[in-house]
């Protein structure tokens, strides 16, 4: 298997629902939104809802796009809860009527924030159907109607009340939304729109929905009773360019007619279209981005050059850090470093950096190897007188020296003090 991620197909990434079958756990992804994905071009990667896998999300990596979609209501506590119209008797009828979506999975909750927030982030492509839009407003600080019937369905006149939620008709119930001129949806829908209407008929299978919009999305389209029934953010959409992040409330891969897969408009599907547009180029541009270039392949002759180079800077590192020469350090050794620095006057500062590292620890590599050679003869001379002197006299002189030093200190500590005075001087006049 290659490991060229030029090869592998730009991956989406579903977080699974769970639910409980023959008294055991089951996850899954409804499968229109999996036959989109693979049609456009794309591979759904499920992300199970395990404990601890919001942990774990840099396993399934590379991400170059996620699709959040389906589930329960999402935990209060992650966003701005406001249930100050709402008595405890309506609290619990809203339980008792929406019994299957009130259970709460907070693990599911953690896995898709942290999706979420991770796209914001990269600016990674992400779709969000249903649940998945609620949970990318409430990722950018939005907030959202504990129960549109409750909260804001009794604040409207009648004849503007929308049915959000229809159990007995699931998939046949639509209602009316208007489109927002000049938005992606308004795109997509153009062809099937009203002769000067911006209508269309959408289906619906929630209760609770957008209450306040974050501040970085526009909407897209509304309900007769002003809840935002899709949004988007316009400074991160051009599919073209990698650029996708959008919200819909209702489930256009559902939209189909009835006993038949014929989507109830032509425009039902771009969603996903230009959804996985996006996901592509991104992958493309994270390539480009993570793409590393083969190392240039030297022939053998300059091969042996650099190997002398190299080894001629370890053993500088090593003469530096001992501070004298090594028995088994010739200068000649020295030498091929030494040439190469004075060769090299103009070198980067990451090269100059790696060189000093190496044990280039000077600029003129050929001084060095002189001044080092001064010291040793200094230094052997020194050694022979002291071998001469009584242990007395050898006293005296590392007492005395060693007041020099202390003397030379103070007096190197009274001249950098007075020449910080001075500068400070200079910059006050």
């Amino acid at each position: 298997m290659s490991s060229d991620l030029s090869n592998i197909l730009p991956r989406v990434l579903i977080v699974s629902r769970r639910t409980v079958r023959k008294n055991k756990f089951v996850d899954f992804v409804g499968e229109y939104h999996l036959d989109l994905i693979v049609g456009y071009g794309a591979v759904p990667v499920i992300v199970p809802r395990v404990s601890g896998v919001h942990t774990l999300l840099e396993s399934f990596e590379p991400i170059h796009g996620v699709l959040l979609c389906e589930g329960e209501d999402i935990d209060p506590s992650w966003y701005e809860q406001d249930t100050t119209d709402l008595s405890q008797q309506e609290l619990e009828e809203i339980r008792r009527i929406h019994a299957s979506d009130t259970a709460i999975d907070k693990e599911k909750d953690s896995i898709e924030l942290s999706l979420a927030k991770l796209c914001l982030e990269r600016n990674i492509p992400y779709l969000g159907i249903c649940r998945g839009s609620q949970v990318l407003n409430v990722a950018c600080g939005g907030t959202l109607y504990q129960d549109i019937g409750k909260e804001l369905s009794k604040n409207v006149p009648l004849e503007q009340r929308v049915i959000h939620m229809n159990y007995d008709d699931y998939d046949g119930h639509r209602h009316v939304v208007k489109v927002v001129e000049n938005t992606p949806l308004h795109h997509w829908f153009k062809d099937s729109l009203e002769q000067g209407g911006m209508n269309i008929l959408v289906n619906s299978y929630h209760h609770q929905g957008v209450k306040r919009l974050a501040q970085r999305f526009v909407p897209m389209a509304f309900a007769p009773d002003g809840l935002i029934e899709g949004f988007y953010d316009p400074d991160a959409y051009n599919p073209e360019e990698g650029k996708f992040i959008m919200g819909l409330q209702f489930h256009p891969e559902r939209m189909r007619k009835p006993n038949s897969e014929e989507f109830d408009y032509p425009g039902c599907p771009f969603a996903y279209k230009e959804f996985v547009k996006a996901v592509i180029a991104y992958q493309k541009k994270l390539n480009s981005l993570t793409c590393v270039k083969k190392p240039l392949k030297l022939n053998q002759e300059m091969e042996n050059k650099r190997k002398v180079i190299v080894r001629s800077f370890s053993l500088a590192k090593n003469l530096y850090n001992a501070g004298h020469h090594t028995n088994s350090t010739k200068d000649s050794d020295l030498e091929a470093g030494a040439q190469f620095l004075e060769s090299n006057t103009a070198l980067s500062v990451q090269q100059e950096k790696r060189l000093k590292q190496m044990g280039a620890t000077v600029r003129n590599a050929g001084s060095y190897i002189e001044r080092l050679k001064l010291n040793q003869e200094r230094e052997k001379l020194a050694r022979k007188v002291m071998e001469k002197m009584s242990v007395e006299q050898l006293s005296d002189l590392l007492s005395f020296y060693n007041s020099m030093g202390q003397i030379c200190n103070e007096v190197l500590e009274i001249k950098i003090h007075g020449l910080e005075i001075v500068n400070e001087n200079e910059c006050v006049l």
